[in-house]
């Protein structure tokens, strides 16, 4: 008597050949006939690689970091001795609070102006760190203004997808980050945070509720930020 094959063999059997006819489609030009959360994602071009198609060399003389609050990215610029170039952007994973700048201690925001990083943490709680200089000169000259004494601190840009007022981006990223950072020098990089995309629109004056600096703040990030303009095409 023949052997019946089990129900879960049958199940495997359809799947194999479900499989072998998606490969079949994708290789001939076709789209994939399962939901796209089934299809693993394209593979991301290496830092290293996204300087060579852009055209510079990898360290630069120069970085610069410009991170989007209301579009959650963070893109990498480079200059070697020339104008900024665009390299790449990195999804931003977390970043507490909403649009505005960090004005205390604990109030989660993720501050908004021009910073330096100070220092790099190769053994953060979230794999690796980043420390910026917030708060910088411009934050605190105007926190004595507005009598207030605790500005917060200890702002970085780190690995993990939580935050609590500095910009997570997840470990492969910051390995990215970190070791592009670390080869151009710490005084050789800079991060611009902004609400939103400057070059894309102005940015507001005033917010409800907003400091009175505030409009002197956003008119230096505009400035800064036209400087980085993506080339045409």
């Amino acid at each position: 008597m023949r052997r019946q094959r089990s129900p879960a063999v049958w199940y495997g059997l359809l799947l194999l050949a479900a499989l072998a006819i998606a490969a079949w489609r994708l290789s001939a030009g076709g789209t994939s006939p399962f939901p796209r959360s089934l299809v693993p994602p394209a593979p991301r071009v290496p830092l290293v690689d996204a300087f060579a198609r852009a055209g510079v060399r990898y360290p630069p003389a120069e970085v610069a970091l410009l991170g989007l609050k209301a579009e959650k990215s963070l893109e990498v610029w480079a200059a070697d001795g020339g104008p900024w170039r665009f390299i790449t952007s990195y999804p931003i994973r977390a970043a507490s609070g909403r649009a505005g700048p960090k004005l205390r201690e604990g109030d989660r925001q993720v501050p908004e102006g021009i910073y330096r990083i100070v220092w790099l943490n190769p053994h953060s709680s979230f794999h690796l760190s980043m420390k910026l200089d917030y708060p910088n000169a411009f934050d605190r000259r105007h926190a004595r203004a507005d009598g207030r004494t605790q500005p917060g601190g200890d702002i970085f840009i780190h690995g993990a997808a939580v935050s609590i007022g500095c910009l997570a981006m997840g470990d492969r990223a910051i390995e990215e980050l970190y070791a592009l950072v670390e080869k151009t020098g710490l005084a050789n990089a800079r991060v611009l945070i902004a609400p939103h995309d400057p070059r894309v629109r102005p940015l507001p004056r005033p917010l409800g509720g907003a400091p009175a600096w505030l409009p002197e703040l956003y008119d230096l990030l505009e400035a800064e930020f036209a400087a980085f303009r993506k080339e045409a095409g």
